[in-house]
């Protein structure tokens, strides 16, 4: 470790260990206050980061098998065919979750583990394989918290278009439905897609700026069919909800320019308002992305608008369909930028380029081991109440928060110090602001298959010593730390950041 990332290290070791230099880089004080004593405690991982077994017991390929297996496209060559063989281990995860005092697991089930071809013949060592997983999360007192998709398509099924095969609404709710008839019964919170902007804006297939709403399109549809699914067949007898999670930065305008102001509120209307506003709000998308992307399509010799909208024939089906068809907001946050407005060049054919703004970092702001996420607390906080007055105050779950390091360190203290401050800001924003979080996850459980990083950036709360065949979970600090948070139930003024007793 070179000087300057030695006195980097040593000052936010000071800054962890006492709230008072912390101002150094928040300047706030911390809430000493209680969540309400419902409040879901959680952490969370997915399939394909973590089960490994991609090729047995009848589990057919994922996108991310095949997608994987080309050359350079994973840092190191890296694959999720192995990760953290919790398909075989997950007894281990499920000690750890115990050993954090959680009350939740979110966890995803592999769409291709328990349908090979996405539809049609049942897998039954992958239906028992959950079963089981369920089975052991219940004798822990652990509740699960099941995403349906988190990314992992049936490759047969992108073979047939994927998400841009108007079909897969349809795929989809049979999917769900063999879910809910298998596991529904000891289930009770349901997220149907995990952040399906990044499906629709970075899928392998889904882009750059033809195919990215149309495959948004279909998202939002599958969401609703499988909503509306449990809402008539499954709610009344199995008494659980269905959300979605939606992954949503904060953007600061980059001045206190009207034109920079707008570039910001346009910056969330693109990314959360896309998906959120046909679900919670007015049942359509964004006034600012119709006019905008309408605006351009023309401008760029398209007959039609690049945002597939509601054609008349469609109206009436998707008006009972879509708006309402959510439970609760899941919202998956990390980090925020600064934004500006940018007029985009009108050959550039992309979701970026239809914004007309430029988004960047304070270089004040500390980092972390992924490149994309600064550590920015009181953003949280702005977009909790953001959410609240746009959709009419809905229940909110943070399904997944979190910070990376390239290290791996058991000493995780820049993760304890993200941790503390965004945990308390959305403390301040339940006690202060009003908002109806009912929940918080820590992303993630253990180090894990870190997608295009491979695992090279490490968000677990427990490290995994992939060099081992037996692939040992070990509490970081910052699990001591977020054992103790959930044992106090909140911030108390007189408890040390972590020294609440964790089993290694």
């Amino acid at each position: 470790m070179d000087n300057r990332r030695w006195i980097s290290w040593l000052i936010l070791n000071l800054v962890v260990a006492s709230d008072k230099v912390s101002a150094i880089f928040v300047d706030e004080p911390l809430l000493y206050d209680t969540f309400p004593p419902d409040f879901i405690w959680a952490s969370a991982t997915s399939a394909h980061q973590i089960e490994g077994a991609w090729n047995v017991d009848g589990k057919g390929p994922s996108i991310w098998d095949t997608y994987t297996s080309q050359p350079g496209i994973v840092a190191e060559g890296a694959t999720g065919q192995t990760a953290c063989n919790s398909y075989y281990f997950y007894q281990k995860d499920v000690d750890a979750l115990k050993s954090l005092n959680v009350s939740h697991y979110r966890f995803s089930i592999s769409w291709p583990r328990v349908l090979p071809n996405g539809i049609g013949q049942v897998n039954q060592p992958g239906i028992d394989y959950y079963k089981n997983l369920i089975a052991a999360l219940k004798v822990a007192n652990i509740q699960p918290m099941v995403t349906l998709y988190h990314w992992d398509l049936p490759q047969a099924l992108e073979d047939m278009g994927g998400w841009l095969n108007a079909s897969v609404a349809d795929w989809f709710e049979e999917y769900a439905r063999l879910c809910f008839t298998q596991f529904g019964d000891d289930v009770k919170i349901w997220v149907t897609l995990n952040e399906p902007w990044i499906t629709a804006w970075q899928g392998p297939k889904y882009g750059p700026g033809t195919y990215t709403y149309q495959a948004g399109h279909n998202l939002i549809l599958a969401h609703a069919k499988a909503y509306r699914l449990y809402e008539s067949t499954f709610k009344a007898s199995q008494q659980g909800k269905v959300g979605i999670a939606l992954n949503v930065n904060w953007f600061f305008p980059g001045s206190d320019l009207i034109a920079d102001k707008d570039a910001a509120e346009r910056a969330l209307q693109f990314m959360g308002g896309w998906f959120a506003n046909p679900i919670f709000g007015s049942g359509d998308y964004p006034s600012i992305m119709k006019l905008k992307i309408g605006e351009k399509s023309a401008q760029q010799g398209f007959n039609q608008s690049r945002l597939q909208e509601n054609t008349a024939e469609q109206k009436p089906w998707q008006k009972l369909l879509v708006p309402g068809s959510a439970d609760f907001l899941g919202i998956n946050h990390y980090t925020s930028s600064l934004t500006v407005n940018q007029p985009s060049n009108i050959n550039d054919v992309s979701y970026e380029s239809d914004q007309d703004l430029y988004s960047y970092y304070d270089p004040s702001w500390y980092g972390s081991g992924s490149p994309w996420l600064k550590i920015t607390p009181f953003g949280l906080r702005n977009l909790l109440g953001w959410l609240r007055d746009k959709f009419n105050n809905p229940e909110m779950i943070i399904t997944e928060n979190g910070c990376s390091d390239t290290a791996g360190n058991l000493d995780d203290m820049l993760r304890i110090y993200y941790y503390k401050h965004y945990i308390n800001n959305v403390l301040k924003a339940i006690k202060t602001d009003g908002v109806k979080v009912s929940g918080y996850t820590a992303w993630s459980l253990m180090d894990n298959f870190e997608w295009r990083a491979g695992y090279n950036e490490k968000f677990g709360l427990f490290n995994v010593d992939f060099s081992s065949p037996e692939l040992p979970r070990t509490a970081k600090a910052s699990a001591r730390y977020i054992a103790q948070i959930i044992h106090d139930n909140g911030f108390r003024s007189d408890q040390p950041c972590n020294n609440y007793p964790i089993s290694k």
